[in-house]
Parts: structure tokens; sequence; C-alpha cells
């Protein structure tokens, strides 16, 4: 059933391609676009993706998302959906590079933000359009089709706007033809080349929590003439440390405040107090009980201090699931990729990823790649390489990614691609 004579032709083609590659990640690394802003990102995508003779380029898809479609040459009903995410994140650039990012957004909501690709999406946008060229030059020994999925706002759009892989699915994106399969990965500070996968949830279930306390305006100098917020906010941020004991201790869970918002000056105790933050689960069904856990602390902590608390919960993704019966189909492609040493189960992570929302409907996997100058220890676990760059967690300022590593996602994405497509990976 496998051609094994393809794999050292998408070798080949990968490694050609190999300087564009490195050269396409700079540049966006460089100029970096934040969630629903990808305009140029956008448009680097398609002008390449048409210049390749696709049978389409759609664009525009849910803000910026681009979808190129490779119908190959040989009879056949696969169709796989390779994804990659193209936004960047409000976070400096300290990752000591030539081509490190000085963008300043300025008109973004809440900004003006730093923009950096702290997360390494500049990465995977770039691999995603090297297989795009390695896939597109075999196309006549593809036997099915090849969508190529740009998506925006991976992160999270601005709260009152749309957008990401669900806003793509809900826009048609993927509907003719429809995947049987979704296939992504995400770049980590593990050791350059490895690939690492979990069975059952690879990232976990994630919602936005945007929560305001509402006190009463007054002037600093008397506060007992009106109500403070402040205090009560503190006092929720405070709680929200004890609400893990609420949950099985077996279950990982995290409730994070990231961002306080207050409406007062140095003088003036203002009405409202907004805590902007993040649930995360690794065991989804946790998710309705930490909610609601988190409304009855933050309503009835307010109260004791006379205020009263509004809690949203927005921008729900769901979990990444890799189920056994896809993994096991996927891991020989894996290890043909980069050898049986190097794919290795990771550690688990309350990362979330949208790509859930593709790889649950379509059936799929999502793993990682590491990129960069680690070693694992016994455990599992990545340390840093003495005298490398250091270990550099994602949305760190000095998350870095090695070039020389990205050829390696490319033959990734070109193996999966043709060996689901010839039923090779495919589940039983």
């Amino acid at each position: 059933m496998t051609d094994g004579t393809i794999h050292p032709g998408l070798d080949a083609a990968a490694t050609a391609v190999s300087p564009q590659v490195i050269a396409w990640r700079q540049h966006l690394h460089q100029y970096p676009e934040l969630s629903n802003r990808e305009v140029n990102t956008a448009r680097l995508i398609a002008d390449h993706l048409n210049s390749l003779g696709l049978d389409e380029v759609r664009t525009g898809i849910a803000g910026h998302g681009v979808v190129g479609v490779l119908r190959g040459g040989k009879p056949g009903d696969r169709v796989i959906a390779l994804r990659a995410d193209i936004d960047a994140l409000p976070v400096p650039d300290q990752c000591g590079v030539p081509f490190a990012s000085t963008v300043v957004d300025e008109n973004y909501p809440g900004g003006p933000f730093p923009v950096s690709h702290a997360c390494g999406h500049d990465c995977h946008t770039a691999m995603l359009m090297g297989a795009a060229t390695v896939l597109a030059g075999v196309r006549e020994q593809l036997p099915g089709t090849v969508l190529f999925v740009f998506q925006p706002a991976e992160e999270g759009p601005p709260v009152d706007e749309k957008g990401g892989a669900r806003a793509m699915l809900d826009a048609g994106a993927l509907d003719d033809p429809a995947p049987t399969m979704a296939f992504g990965f995400h770049v980590t500070p593990y050791p350059k080349g490895y690939i690492g996968y979990r069975v059952g949830n690879q990232f976990g279930a994630s919602c936005l929590v945007k929560l305001t306390i509402t006190g009463q305006q007054v002037h600093g100098s008397t506060p007992w003439m009106g109500i403070d917020p402040m205090p009560a906010a503190g006092a929720v941020m405070t709680g929200i440390g004890q609400l893990y004991r609420q949950i099985s201790a077996f279950d990982p869970v995290t409730v994070t405040i990231g961002h306080v918002e207050d409406v007062g000056r140095f003088n003036i105790i203002g009405q409202t107090v907004t805590l902007w933050g993040t649930i995360r689960c690794a065991v989804e069904n946790d998710m309705t009980e930490v909610q609601k856990r988190l409304d009855t602390l933050a309503t009835h902590t307010a109260q004791a201090y006379n205020c009263s608390a509004t809690v949203e919960f927005l921008q729900d993704v769901p979990a990444v699931h890799n189920s056994k019966a896809w993994l096991d189909a996927g891991l020989p492609t894996f290890q043909r990729v980069v050898g049986v040493d190097k794919v290795v189960p990771s550690i688990p992570t309350l990362g979330y990823d949208d790509v859930s929302e593709f790889v649950n409907k379509f059936g799929g996997l999502y793993v990682t790649l590491g990129v960069q100058d680690a070693e694992l220890d016994p455990n599992g676990m990545p340390f840093p390489v003495p005298g490398g760059r250091g270990l550099f967690v994602n949305h760190n300022p000095h998350f870095y990614a090695d070039d020389d590593t990205l050829v390696t996602g490319v033959r990734l994405h070109a193996y999966v691609a043709y060996d689901h497509l010839n039923g090779t990976l495919v589940p039983h």
C-alpha cells in the first residue's frame, strides 16, 4: 500500500525548499500581526499558493483565513486538511535574533501592544507553505485531495469579534471537500526534531473569563462615601487560588487572572474593576463545574464587600483529543520522519489550541515538534543543553525556534498527507 519511492522524493523537495521556508519564517517573525489583523501574512500565503497552480485558493475566510485546495492526479476519496495558525501575540520580542520584531500595534483594542511571534506561529505558517510546495510538486502521485488551512486568530480575537477555527467552520471553509483527516503540530521547547504525542487530550480545554466587580465611584479621600471594588477584586483573586481544592486533585485545573483593568485614578476610587483570565482543564467535563464555582466565589465575595459581580465565560475551546486508533495509525509515519528514538510521549500540558475544532470534527492528529537546544531527562522532561540558547516556553518573550529544524516540519506535513491519502495512515 505504501509507495516506497515517493518518500525520498518528498525529502529531496523539502530540502530544496528549506532556504525559502527559513526566509518566510524570518520575514513573518519580523513583521507579525495580531489576531484578526493578519492582512499581510494572509497576502503572503495566498500569493505563494497561487504561484503553485493549486486548484483553488480561498481567501478572506473568517477574517484573514486562507485555504488552498490541491487535487491529486490519482483516484482517491480521502481528503487531508493540513493546518497552520498564522497570528502573533501582544508580547515583546526578546529572543535576540537579527530579525526580531519591533512592531507595535497602536490600534489594537486595549493597546498599544508590542507584537511578536512568541508562540511560533511564524514557523507553523512557513512550514505549511513549504509543504504546499512539496506536495504540489508531486500532485500527479497523490490519490486524493490536500487542503492547506491557514487559520487566523488562534490566540483568540478581541472579545467583541469572532474569529478562529470555529469561525472558519461556520463559514464553510472545509465543507467541500470535507476532510477525512485533520492534522497539525505545534513547535515547543523540546529537543530539536523530536515529535511529542499524547493518547487522549494533547492539549486541555479552555475558556476566557471576564469578571466585573462593581462598587460606587468616590473621591479617594472619602472611601466611606462610596463603595471600593478593589478590595473585593483582591479577595476574589485570593479565593481563586483555593478553587483547585474543590475539584478532584487527580484532574489538573488552572484558573489564572492575567489582566486587571481599573477605571479609577490615583485619587479616585473607580466604579468597576474588571478581571480578565482563563480557565484550563485537563478533563473537559470539569469545565462546567469550575465555571460554576468561580461564579459562586465572585458573586458572593463581591457581596461580602457590598459590591456586585458579573462573570462571563467567553471563547470556549474544546480539548485537542488524540484517539488511540489515530495515534496507532500515525506513529509509524512519525517514526519514518524523525526516527523511532525521537518520537516520544510528551508531558501533560494545560495549553490549548483551537485546532481541536478541526481534529474533533473530522478525526485526525495533533502533535508537537521540538525546536530548542534541549535534551530529555529520564522522566521525559526537557532541560537546556549546556552552551545552548536555553529553554523558553511558548508565550515567553525569549521563546525561540531553530531554523534548521523547519525542514523536519515540512517533511512531517508531506509524509502525513501522502500516507493518509494512500490509505497507510488511517485508524483501524
